[in-house]
Protein backbone atom coordinates (compact mmCIF):
# COMPACT_ATOMS: atom_id res chain seq x y z
CA UNK A 1 0.00 0.00 0.00
CA UNK A 2 1.60 3.43 -1.11
CA UNK A 3 1.40 7.32 0.80
CA UNK A 4 -1.87 8.57 0.22
CA UNK A 5 -2.24 12.26 1.39
CA UNK A 6 -3.16 12.20 5.25
CA UNK A 7 -4.22 14.65 8.11
CA UNK A 8 -0.95 17.12 8.99
CA UNK A 9 -3.01 18.18 12.54
CA UNK A 10 -2.83 14.59 13.37
CA UNK A 11 0.40 14.11 12.16
CA UNK A 12 1.84 16.74 14.14
CA UNK A 13 0.27 15.37 17.40
CA UNK A 14 1.90 12.08 16.33
CA UNK A 15 5.47 13.81 16.11
CA UNK A 16 4.72 15.54 19.34
CA UNK A 17 4.29 12.16 21.24
CA UNK A 18 6.32 9.78 19.00
CA UNK A 19 9.26 11.50 17.48
CA UNK A 20 10.16 15.34 19.35
CA UNK A 21 11.71 13.43 21.93
CA UNK A 22 14.49 12.47 18.83
CA UNK A 23 14.02 14.57 15.91
CA UNK A 24 13.38 18.57 14.73
CA UNK A 25 11.90 19.49 11.71
CA UNK A 26 12.75 23.13 11.91
CA UNK A 27 16.02 24.97 9.38
CA UNK A 28 19.03 24.93 11.60
CA UNK A 29 17.34 22.73 14.19
CA UNK A 30 19.52 20.46 16.30
CA UNK A 31 20.41 17.23 16.14
CA UNK A 32 19.27 15.11 18.75
CA UNK A 33 19.34 11.33 19.60
CA UNK A 34 18.10 11.11 15.86
CA UNK A 35 18.71 14.02 13.18
CA UNK A 36 17.17 17.06 12.20
CA UNK A 37 14.39 16.28 9.70
CA UNK A 38 14.83 19.56 7.68
CA UNK A 39 14.93 18.75 4.50
CA UNK A 40 14.00 15.18 4.25
CA UNK A 41 12.29 14.60 1.24
CA UNK A 42 14.81 13.83 -1.16
CA UNK A 43 18.05 13.88 0.81
CA UNK A 44 19.62 10.08 1.00
CA UNK A 45 19.83 8.09 4.51
CA UNK A 46 22.89 8.67 6.19
CA UNK A 47 23.69 12.16 5.24
CA UNK A 48 23.10 15.20 7.38
CA UNK A 49 25.71 17.30 8.56
CA UNK A 50 26.72 16.74 12.13
CA UNK A 51 25.20 13.46 12.69
CA UNK A 52 26.91 10.05 13.75
CA UNK A 53 25.30 7.05 11.63
CA UNK A 54 25.33 3.86 11.47
CA UNK A 55 27.40 1.92 8.77
CA UNK A 56 24.06 0.32 7.71
CA UNK A 57 22.11 3.47 7.25
CA UNK A 58 24.97 5.51 5.44
CA UNK A 59 25.58 2.50 3.10
CA UNK A 60 21.91 1.83 2.27
CA UNK A 61 21.24 4.73 0.10
CA UNK A 62 17.80 5.51 0.68
CA UNK A 63 15.59 8.36 -1.16
CA UNK A 64 13.69 9.51 1.29
CA UNK A 65 10.12 10.22 -0.28
CA UNK A 66 6.77 9.46 0.57
CA UNK A 67 6.55 5.86 -0.55
CA UNK A 68 10.13 4.80 0.95
CA UNK A 69 9.17 6.79 4.75
CA UNK A 70 5.74 5.21 4.03
CA UNK A 71 7.28 1.31 4.58
CA UNK A 72 10.26 2.73 6.73
CA UNK A 73 8.04 3.89 9.45
CA UNK A 74 6.05 0.60 10.23
CA UNK A 75 9.11 -0.98 10.79
CA UNK A 76 12.19 0.97 11.02
CA UNK A 77 14.69 -2.05 12.09
CA UNK A 78 13.06 -4.48 9.34
CA UNK A 79 13.19 -1.74 6.93
CA UNK A 80 16.98 -0.56 7.43
CA UNK A 81 18.57 -3.45 8.90
CA UNK A 82 21.39 -2.29 11.44
CA UNK A 83 20.03 1.55 11.94
CA UNK A 84 20.07 3.21 15.54
CA UNK A 85 16.49 4.18 15.50
CA UNK A 86 14.96 2.47 18.46
CA UNK A 87 11.15 3.47 17.64
CA UNK A 88 9.11 0.88 16.89
CA UNK A 89 7.03 1.92 13.92
CA UNK A 90 3.31 2.63 13.54
CA UNK A 91 1.57 -0.30 12.42
CA UNK A 92 -1.48 1.37 11.18
CA UNK A 93 -1.41 2.89 7.56
CA UNK A 94 -3.59 6.04 8.12
CA UNK A 95 -0.72 6.79 11.51
CA UNK A 96 1.62 7.17 8.81
CA UNK A 97 0.22 8.87 5.99
CA UNK A 98 -0.79 11.53 8.63
CA UNK A 99 2.80 11.50 9.97
CA UNK A 100 3.81 11.99 6.27
CA UNK A 101 2.04 15.03 5.77
CA UNK A 102 3.07 16.53 8.53
CA UNK A 103 6.69 16.20 7.64
CA UNK A 104 5.68 17.67 4.03
CA UNK A 105 4.66 20.56 5.48
CA UNK A 106 7.20 21.22 8.39
CA UNK A 107 10.29 19.78 6.70
CA UNK A 108 9.87 21.77 3.56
Amino acid sequence: MPYSAGDAKKGATLFKTRCAQCHTVEAGGANKVGPNLHGLFGRTSGTVDGYTYTDANKKAGVLWGDDTLFDYLENPKKYLPGTKMAFAGLKKPKDRNDLITYLKESTA
